[in-house]
């Protein structure tokens, strides 16, 4: 080991000493903190790091143990040590925020829970990175046309590997509430520190469609739907209905989706209203198939305004109407920059409004207020750097394009 040439058992022992030395970093003194490589000390490092490259490239024409890195055990033994490791990240449930981690235990302190921020994932990644280098400048060294297909996919895969390393520090990502009618410019990050933004958003309407509403059967003991393991639910989509329930025959003779409740001392009922705080109501009628017992009244999911009503069946269980689901949302806003670019749009789950450089995100919304909420929660994600990356996995394209192309035919027979 270790005598001259170099094979497999140098390049594990390399990766392992890695590893090792990375868990004692993450053990002694916690995970990386990103923040501190935002720009420009980011892009000085790179600098830095692709000045080395060189270096180590053409001092490795004298010293043959560099050479060594360049080759294909050290290519092997780096791209499985970090492959491994991302298995691992992908098998492990990973937390973001650093005070999720207090009630975990001692395990979060190994960092394989923040696997992206753990020294001993850098310090693999990083040499990964250098080793990926060293192969391409060698390649370039002595480039051949028939070389343009691997030189592409590989500086592909070290631009965005590197681009999107460089560019964590500078990825931004917060959380902004905007009340309807007021324009916005502060947000949180992950620390709930407050940050102004050169941009403002300003809620004119938000709007939610529902999923019709359901029924379930609540034990009143518990205070769980039945059955206990696998709920079971009776969806209403139109009306009259006429369907079962477990053990109950289930009619629905009335159905109102907009809803006010007009309480008396003896009775509950419902009346259309189609006003803020109305909620859905369901006139039922259940008669029990065991039994014969016969229940009827309304069932309501309640609102702000209004209480929830549920239609107690016996002494064990009722039917209930939980809130309905939210099937889609989203908000009518204006977003105002620094620029006095002002711009009317509406965000969408999954469709992202992207602005001056942000894209800006449908998150959440008041739950509490339902479709009536008066307030919208947005994300909002900068990433400079994401050109970058979308470059160095165009280039990977161009080149497998390429490969393609220019493979040889088959030869007939």
């Amino acid at each position: 080991m270790w005598m001259h040439p170099w094979k497999y058992i140098e390049g594990w022992s390399i990766c392992t000493g890695l590893f090792i030395t990375g868990m004692v970093l993450q053990l002694t003194t916690g995970s990386i903190e990103v923040d501190m490589f935002h720009y420009p000390v980011n892009l000085i490092s790179g600098t830095v790091f692709i000045l080395l490259l060189l270096f180590l490239h053409i001092y490795a024409r004298k010293v043959v143990i560099l050479q060594w890195f360049s080759g294909f055990e050290a290519s092997i033994t780096a791209s499985v040590s970090l492959l491994v490791l991302v298995i691992i990240m992908g098998l492990t449930r990973q937390v973001s925020s650093p005070t999720d981690l207090s009630s975990i235990g001692g395990f979060a302190r190994t960092g394989f829970m923040q696997m992206t921020t753990s020294w001993s994932f850098f310090l693999l990644f990083i040499y990964f990175l250098s080793i990926l280098g060293l192969v391409i400048l060698r390649r370039i060294n002595c480039f051949r046309w028939k070389d343009a297909g691997f030189v592409l996919n590989h500086v592909g895969l070290f631009v965005a590997l590197f681009a999107a390393i460089l560019g964590s520090g500078d990825l931004q990502r917060l959380r902004m509430t905007a009340s309807l009618d007021t324009p916005e410019w502060r947000a949180t990050n992950e620390k709930n520190e407050i940050t102004e933004l050169p941009l403002a958003i300003e809620l004119k309407s938000f709007r939610i469609d529902e999923y019709p509403p359901k029924l379930m059967i609540l034990d009143n003991v518990t205070g769980k739907t039945l059955p206990e393991t696998q709920p079971k639910s009776l969806l209403v989509e139109t009306y009259p209905l006429l369907s079962t329930l477990l053990n109950w025959e289930v009619a629905i003779t009335n159905y109102l989706s907009e809803a006010a409740a007009l309480i008396t001392e003896d009775t509950v009922s419902f009346v259309g209203f189609q006003s803020e705080g109305a909620t859905s109501a369901l006139y039922v009628k259940a008669r029990n198939t065991i039994d014969g017992t016969i229940r009827e009244g309304w069932v309501s999911c309640g609102s702000f305004m209004f209480p929830y009503r549920s239609l107690r069946l016996n002494d064990k269980e009722s039917l209930i109407m939980p809130n309905r689901e939210p099937k889609h949302f989203a908000s009518n806003v204006i977003v105002y920059t620094q620029s006095k670019k002002i711009k009317k749009s509406l965000i969408e789950v999954n469709k992202p409004l992207s602005i001056a450089g942000w894209k800006i995100y449908q998150l959440n919304y008041d739950e509490s207020m339902g479709k009536w909420s008066r307030i919208s929660v947005f994300e909002l994600v900068k990433d400079p750097w994401i050109p970058a990356v979308y470059s160095g996995i165009l280039m990977m394209l161009a080149g497998a394009v390429y490969l393609f192309v220019s493979a040889p035919n088959p030869k007939k027979n």
